[in-house]
């Protein structure tokens, strides 16, 4: 996790994960969708070409096939560049932010389409949490982690990229009719939620990990 954004991060994950427990209870066992989703969905009931295309094509890219492909390019480009932390954090990252609105599904219990739990959207959950970690490694990989100019670009860049993923993949599952807006808004906030504290979990083990390489190498040396 880059320094530069962590306080920022530590804040809207606190606020994330209040909205996640107050959409909750909100909408504990329902099957219908509120007043918001209601209007929301007539807006963009019956989207249709190209932007039911598009809106295919981000479905299926949170589904558990296209899910796997991306996450394996990303964990491959960062093994390759010689960054196995990133690599633990896409992976830990991504199936935290989705385990737990998997979770959340089956605590809340919220329908849609007559039994198909519906809240949060792990769709969009994935699609939050993925990008949020490709910010902060680009955010550290340039340097932009630092005071300065360079600090204020990664913190836009780590704060920007959460929003543009979670709205694209959001409208795609309500012009699709997979979700509910709250359902959207609610896994937008899970990966937001959970996904800063999986990165300090990681930075944290890795440099405990690499402490304990480096102590047990100076007592061979000696």
């Amino acid at each position: 996790m880059p320094p530069a954004p962590r306080g920022w991060l530590g804040l809207i994950a606190a606020l994330a994960a209040s909205v996640v427990a107050v959409l909750g209870i909100r909408y504990a066992g329902a099957g219908e969708p509120g007043a918001v989703d209601a209007r929301i969905l007539a807006a963009v009931d019956g989207v249709g070409p190209p932007w039911r295309y598009a809106a295919l094509v981000a479905d299926f890219l949170g589904e558990p096939v296209g899910a796997a492909a991306l996450v394996a390019v990303m964990v491959a480009g960062c093994l390759l560049l010689r960054r196995p932390r990133a690599a633990v954090l896409v992976v830990a990252g991504a199936g935290t932010a989705v385990g737990t609105a998997t979770l959340l599904k089956h605590l809340v219990g919220r329908t849609i389409h007559g039994g198909n739990l519906s809240y949060p959207s792990g769709h969009t959950a994935f699609a939050t949490a993925l990008a949020l970690v490709v910010a902060m490694l680009a955010a550290r990989r340039r340097g932009r982690d630092g005071p300065g100019p360079g600090g204020a670009v990664g913190t836009a860049l780590v704060l920007a990229a959460p929003p543009v993923a979670g709205v694209a993949m959001g409208w795609a599952q309500v012009a699709l009719g997979a979700h509910y807006p709250t359902d959207a808004l609610g896994g937008w906030c899970t990966a937001l939620a959970v996904v800063p504290a999986t990165a300090w979990l990681v930075d944290r083990t890795a440099d405990r990990l690499a402490d304990r390489t480096a102590g047990a190498g100076r007592r061979e040396r000696r």
